[in-house]
């Protein structure tokens, strides 16, 4: 399948390929070009001279210049487009604006620079690729920039969401954190890096084990896109998108440039400390940027020495002193790893570029299943590694587009978990489970500005493949038997979307309207024949699903006079069920779990609850079927030259959430197969057991819808050139619908939970 699937990819390239060869030179020269101009200045009216200014387009650097002894700077031959112009000067903050060539007329700026930062900030992926300050995006954004994130992200990269509204850290061991958007996080949250998708189908539903396999230092930017994102970023996107943008490589106007920094960290709380190294080259069609980075963090000290976390100071109100001294045991990890990234440029109008990103972490260990919290002997994370890749080219004024990508991806990420638990038996089995997934992707897009709408058209699609063998050492014996993985080994994943959005103002700062509209899909397979034998048996069953659905967004911008933006959106989000949700089979964490294949040969239904008080709703189990959302915000935004501020009211109603219910079937159940185990117990209800476990046969299905109603905000007073004041405040409601209960969402609607 993934030798049909490649080569599918393959030609879709090669046809791709044909069609921009096909696009001459001469037919991009004919096209519309113009050109930008203007002046940079200090707040008095003083020209500077020497401030470098570059010009970025989707992501990539198009050219560079520095402004003359009068302070003046040209981009001339440039193709209509909408440009990110960014501005700095020694001694000056950076500036940052977007930049609109709409026809062939020049584009005149006055770009005033401060000493202190400047306020406004812009965003590359909020309105789903239009480049426009975060105070006129439709929809919520928070972005971070390279120094709040080298200030915040001490040790993983998800730290540095801390202090941004609506955005909350978990991080349930050391080494790996997830980040919850507006309540819901893991597999209701996706990662893109760069445009492409970095989240698969084997995310768990709390924390991203491989979040922090990408080093803060390799990133320039965050954008935190809050509220549901699946018509721009498909599946996942629940709660909100979470995009990372790397450091570009540089482009230099006239002679070679060549830059470098070096920066080393230190934290007395864990005894950590790093160290990185970054360089970059550019010529006028050539740019390389190499970071290398190596960090050690050691055994944390909690505050006034006491573990919150531990077991004795929940459940017995003892200091977690009496199980170990003021730092915490196996709390401490190696991470390392580099990125290089180049680009080149043969014309003007064309441009290639490479990156490529390895990370690896050693000696990790699960400290929260470990003495003071599971009581496991061994919780072991072991050889998390990740490499990332992806080549894209980028075109301007093509077949009637202003500008058009292609890119292909490549991203392999490998864990081992090894787990000794028992209850403290040094006896018990040693459980290795291994996953490698390794995921090929292909992303194209095209855009246009055309009488004041921004179009944009795309679509990508992913293959993922899992390596999942796991097997269990007797300590004793040393014996190895197979064991069945968290999920299949072998087993398929694809998913895909198709989708088209237009945004439209008349002119710049006037009213916004946004409207944006995406099918996808995805499938899933897994075999038996690719299972090993225990007893003559295969210990997962072949299955198979396929799933589609529609998801969209609209929205409204309407500013109120020069410094009031309000502004209100809809939008449809959706969650495929991923590999996790359907390969997850036989003993778990929470019981024994059967597919709903297995369940509707025998005429199974769903239960109430998971547990053995479960009655049945009546309701026959089914294959599962997409989660769904329909969120209504409403905001406001206000700008001075002083303070700035957002203040926004939202709700998002979750339906079809896939949750573990108990299994009911008919009466004389007992002695029937079910997941490959005989069943051994059956309730007058209905709810029947196994022998691998003592909790009830459980299935994954959707049940119950839930709903999110919160307030956030986030004000900045500027005190002076030196000082400013921040204030955010998020307030966030969630229960059943049906019950006015807290929802039934696995590993969401967390409390902000740090080490």
């Amino acid at each position: 399948m993934i030798t049909g699937c490649l080569k599918r990819i393959g030609t879709a390239t090669f046809l791709l390929g044909m069609l921009i060869l096909s696009a001459t030179p001469d037919r991009a020269r004919a096209e519309s070009r113009g050109r930008i101009r203007g002046i940079v200045m200090d707040a008095t009216g003083a020209r500077i001279s020497g401030a470098h200014i570059l010009l970025r387009q989707a992501q990539r650097t198009v050219a560079s210049a520095v402004s003359s002894e009068v302070g003046e700077f040209v981009f001339a031959d440039l193709a209509r487009g909408i440009y990110e112009l960014i501005v700095h000067a020694r001694g000056f903050a950076e500036h940052r604006l977007p930049v609109r060539l709409v026809t062939a007329d020049e584009v005149y700026l006055q770009v005033t620079l401060e000493i202190a930062p400047v306020m406004e900030e812009v965003t590359v992926t909020g309105e789903g690729g239009l480049i426009e300050e975060t105070s006129r995006a439709v929809q919520s954004v928070g972005v971070i920039v390279s120094d709040q994130i080298l200030a915040r992200a001490k040790a993983v990269l998800a730290q540095a969401v801390n202090e941004e509204a609506g955005v909350h850290l978990q991080r349930t061991s050391p080494t790996i954190a997830g980040v919850f958007i507006r309540g819901l996080g893991g597999d209701k949250v996706n990662v893109y890096v760069d445009g492409i998708r970095y989240s698969t189908s084997a995310m768990r539903s709390g924390i991203h084990t491989f979040l922090s396999l990408l080093d803060p230092t390799h990133v320039e930017a965050i954008e935190v896109l809050r509220g549901p994102r699946s018509a721009d970023y498909g599946s996942d996107a629940l709660g909100g998108s979470f995009q990372l943008l790397t450091w570009p490589p540089p482009l230099a106007p006239d002679k070679v440039e060549w830059h470098g920094s070096w920066a080393t960290t230190m934290n007395t709380a864990d005894w950590s400390m790093g160290s990185n190294l970054r360089t970059s080259i550019g010529t006028r069609t050539f740019g390389l940027v190499v970071n290398t980075v190596g960090r050690r963090v050691n055994t944390l000290r909690p505050g006034r020495g006491v573990d919150s976390h531990s077991a004795v100071t929940r459940f017995l109100g003892l200091p977690s002193r009496v199980l170990y001294g003021p730092r915490l045991p196996d709390t401490g990890f190696t991470q390392y790893g580099g990125s290089m990234s180049v680009l080149w440029a043969p014309s003007p109008g064309q441009a290639f570029r490479f990156h490529f990103q390895r990370g690896q972490q050693d000696g990790g260990k699960r400290f929260d299943q470990l003495l003071g919290g599971d009581g496991n002997l061994i919780a072991d994370l072991r050889n998390l590694m990740l490499d990332f890749f992806y080549v894209r080219y980028d075109r301007q004024a093509w077949m009637g587009f202003d500008h058009f990508s292609l890119s292909y991806s490549f991203n392999a990420q490998r864990e081992e978990r090894v787990n000794q638990g028992g209850q403290g038996n040094p006896r018990a089995a040693i459980v290795h489970e291994y996953e490698k997934m390794r995921v090929h992707g292909l992303q194209a897009r095209a855009e246009r500005l055309w009488r004041g709408h921004y179009l944009r058209l795309g679509g990508e699609a992913y293959h993922e493949r899992m390596r999942a063998p796991a097997f269990a050492v007797d300590p004793v014996t040393s014996r190895v038997t197979w064991r069945r993985p968290r999920v299949p080994d072998r087993a398929r994943y694809r998913n895909w979307g198709i989708y088209i959005l237009d945004v439209f103002e008349p002119r710049r700062g006037s009213v916004k309207l946004i409207g944006g509209l995406r099918y996808s899909g995805a499938t899933y397979r897994s075999r038996a024949e690719d299972a090993p034998l225990v007893g003559g048996r295969p210990l997962w069953p072949s299955d198979a699903l396929r799933v589609s659905n529609v998801s969209g967004r609209v929205g409204l911008l309407l500013p109120i006079g020069d410094r009031l933006n309000l502004s209100v959106h809809f939008s449809r989000g959706f969650r495929a069920p991923s590999m996790t949700d359907l390969g997850t089979l036989g003993l778990t964490g929470s019981g024994f779990e059967v597919s709903a294949r297995d369940i509707a040969a025998l005429g199974g239904f769903v239960g109430s609850t998971a547990d053995r008080t479960a009655v049945s709703t009546g309701r026959p189990v089914t294959p599962l079927k997409p989660e769904l959302s329909s969120s209504y915000e409403i905001g406001v935004r206000y700008r001075h030259a002083r303070w700035r501020g957002e203040l926004t009211f939202f709700l998002n109603d979750i339906s079809h959430l896939i949750t573990k219910q108990a299994v009911i079937l008919p009466p004389g159940a007992i002695g029937l197969s079910l997941g490959g185990e005989p069943i051994v117990a059956q309730l007058p209800n209905g709810v029947v057991f196994v022998a691998a476990s003592s909790a009830p046969v459980l299935v994954r299905t959707n049940f119950g819808d839930a709903r999110f109603l919160g307030i956030e905000q986030k004000w900045t007073v500027e005190l002076s050139e030196r000082w400013a004041l921040d204030l955010t405040h998020t307030h966030i409601v969630a229960k059943d619908r049906r019950t006015g209960q807290p929802p039934n969402i696995e590993a969401s609607f967390p409390a902000p939970d740090g080490w």
